[in-house]
């Protein structure tokens, strides 16, 4: 939307092909874009992903930037093979505000238990059963607004960030590991335990792992540490139970290599393939200053664009930064390592070694991967995870066995699941047995055209068939 330019003094943070000036008033943000004799004045009535979106489609327009994939022309997808079979198409409850987000299913004897992220709203983590995985029914939420969250985590909208919680039957009680995000901005897990998965829910009172705040603002400074997200717990015949969790280095990389863009703008050529990407690369450089003040998912808001463009030239980005000897964090930071170490029976510190059991390394899998989720079939440990973007249709789900827990495991080459004609981006898988025993996939998936932080997410789910040395999936 143009507008006359406002009073009052905006941060004016150009670069050489574009000059931004940003302010924000409440939850409003204006933005003020110039490049070359081009200006045009933008106006956000908030600072969620969706409202991100729709500028950057209107400075597509104006700018010839890159349109977010949410506008562009819908890509042909591949048809299923096998269905999906949908479970969760709408909320059930109106305190559950996003869907069913990295769902975590647990068969108990009293039926089918369901949790799933909860993001930013006010009660956290909503608790679902079902007799028999067709109707559900709200059973409350991990840590309802109306009684005590965890002390060590951040509260409210726009400020919290309660992610991907995972439940799990341990000796005689239930316990959930979550993630949240400390009142430092860094992402941590936390554990609570519960006698009945419906609660009453106990926090531990303090995080089981934590990430250190990165600062972000230059190259040198920016060490490959932050967040920790997407735990599991795997509880194995023996009763050992070991917790999986990844760490958060992709939320790294995007800002300083904005920044490294800003201060060599000639690399911006060699990165890019298309002028739609240099130029969203060019206006990156230049707002990056004023994403690295904002809140954490506010920044991922303004990098997003910028995100698609790299992932749509991964190889030449990465080849470039490695021919150039540049920025060995920003390399570094796009390997996105999953943890697993055995976790105390009293649920409370961590025993013997931290290992890694995998990393991003094939090409489906782009910048990171998430999610992890073992389970046990024909004498095998079947580790399941989510690769690339979670906002894009790029995003899938892959899996690895070995004959341990903690490895080492072998991935299949391609996604088991990625996006078709009917749904896309499905991820964050669990694995329960269905109501015949057979072990059935559960993940989210977005409803076709959707996308982004806080977007509804619908549960799905599949049947699978194991082998040795493969899964297949099946219809149900």
């Amino acid at each position: 939307m143009q507008r006359s330019a406002p009073e009052g003094v905006l941060t004016d943070v150009g670069s050489a092909s574009f000059q931004v000036e940003a302010s924000e008033h409440d939850e409003a943000r204006l933005i003020i874009v110039s490049s070359g004799d081009a200006r045009r004045i933008y106006e956000l009535p908030g600072n969620e992903q969706q409202q991100y979106s729709e500028f950057f489609r209107d400075l597509a327009s104006d700018f010839g930037t890159r349109l977010p994939h949410v506008f562009a022309e819908a890509v042909e997808h591949p048809a299923p093979t096998v269905r999906w079979h949908p479970l969760l198409t709408e909320n059930v409850h109106p305190q559950i505000l996003v869907g069913y987000g990295d769902p975590a299913v647990l068969k108990a004897d009293d039926g089918w238990w369901l949790i799933a992220t909860s993001n930013d709203a006010p009660d956290a983590f909503p608790i679902l059963h079902s007799a028999d995985l067709d109707h559900w029914e709200p059973r409350g939420f991990i840590f309802p607004e109306s009684s005590e969250q965890p002390a060590w985590a951040a509260k409210g909208r726009s400020l919290a960030d309660f992610w991907a919680p995972e439940m799990a039957r341990v000796g005689d009680e239930y316990w959930t590991v979550f993630t949240a995000r400390q009142r430092s901005n860094a992402l941590a897990i936390g554990l609570a335990r519960a006698p009945h998965p419906a609660g009453p829910w106990t926090d531990n009172g303090a995080p089981l792992i934590t990430g250190m705040p990165v600062d972000t603002t230059g190259i040198a400074n920016a060490a490959v540490s932050g967040g920790v997200i997407d735990s599991h717990l795997f509880v194995d015949d023996d009763g050992t139970t070991y917790l999986f969790w990844k760490d958060d280095r992709n939320s790294i990389w995007p800002r300083p290599l904005a920044m490294l863009l800003r201060e060599q703008p000639h690399l911006i050529e060699r990165l890019f393939a298309s002028d739609e990407d240099r130029r969203t690369a060019e206006f990156s450089a230049a707002i990056v200053p004023w994403a690295n003040h904002r809140r954490p998912m506010e920044r991922f808001f303004l990098m997003h664009p910028f995100i698609e463009a790299a992932l749509a030239n991964w190889d030449r980005v990465r080849k470039a930064l490695v021919e150039y000897g540049l920025a060995a964090t920003i390399l570094e930071a796009m390997t996105t390592p999953v943890h697993a170490q055995r976790i105390a029976p009293d649920g409370r510190t961590l025993l013997g070694d931290d290992t890694i059991v995998l990393c991003n390394d094939l090409d489906w899998e782009g910048h990171l991967i998430e999610g992890p989720f073992l389970t046990k079939q024909e004498g095998r440990y079947w580790l399941f995870y989510a690769g690339n973007d979670f906002s894009t249709p790029s995003y899938g789900i892959g899996v690895a066995v070995a004959d341990h827990p903690l490895g080492p495991f072998v991935k299949q080459p391609e996604p088991l699941l990625r996006s078709t004609t009917d749904w896309t981006a499905p991820g964050h898988a669990s694995v329960a047995p269905g109501p015949d025993d057979r072990p059935q996939l559960f993940f989210h998936a977005f409803h076709p055209g959707t996308g982004g932080y806080n977007a509804f997410r619908s549960l799905l789910t599949v049947g699978m068939r194991f082998s040795r040395d493969n899964v297949e999936i099946v219809e149900l």
